[in-house]
């Protein structure tokens, strides 16, 4: 039965490294050295480097989604806090992402702009459920004014995914703001909220 404390030690181990070096430059002995394990450990739980990158980007999902579930049964908080604290912890889990993204190496850059498709999917996908019922729960309390909530979830997703990730289309700290921006303009006249009710949106930590 595998040892998920040692499962874990690696995806640590390549996390870390990530923060100081690209990806290409990693080998795996460097990770089973800086996971205090031996190499012969790192194959019997992945199959290659490639496979500890794939699972760590996997675990990197799971914070967004333990907290978007959550925040669906606290409907005590407003849905607008709920849907801010939402974006910050989808926001949180694109960092190491990023990091080490761009390389001059056309196998490498094919490579990143895979993982950047998937964790577009992944996040839209998965966090489309727990969004839509917020806005629903906004809808039944009045708080929002909505006849499409599982649309309006998609659409808000895509935006966000897209800017956060900024991989599809790079954009400056500027034209990202002036996005955000904009996207807020429309959901507070579609949802008939309160102008500045959606401005958390347009703040940091989100652009980047």
């Amino acid at each position: 039965m595998p040892n998920m404390k040692k499962y874990d030690l690696i995806l640590d181990a390549l996390q870390k490294l990530l923060e100081e070096k690209t990806i290409q430059s990693i080998s795996v002995s460097e990770i089973a050295q800086r996971a205090g394990i031996g190499k012969g450990s790192i194959y019997y739980y992945f199959p290659s480097k490639d496979a500890v990158l794939d699972a760590l980007i996997e675990r990197s999902y799971e914070k967004p989604l333990l907290t978007a579930k959550n925040l669906t049964m606290q409907t005590d908080i407003p849905p607008f806090t709920r849907m801010a604290m939402l974006f910050q912890a989808c926001q949180s889990s694109s960092v190491f992402i990023k990091q080490n993204s761009t390389s001059s190496d056309a196998e490498s850059a094919q490579k990143f702009a895979f993982l950047h498709h998937k964790y577009l999917s992944h996040v839209i996908s998965k966090l489309k459920p727990a969004l839509t019922q917020i806005i629903k729960q906004g809808i039944e309390s009045g708080e929002i004014r909505f006849d499409y909530p599982s649309a309006l979830a998609e659409i808000v997703l895509i935006v966000l995914a897209v800017k956060f990730d900024n991989s599809l289309l790079p954009s400056t700290p500027e034209e990202t703001e002036e996005t955000l921006r904009g996207l807020v303009a429309l959901l507070e006249k579609g949802t008939d909220v309160a102008s500045g009710t959606l401005n958390y949106l347009t703040l940091a930590p989100y652009i980047s």
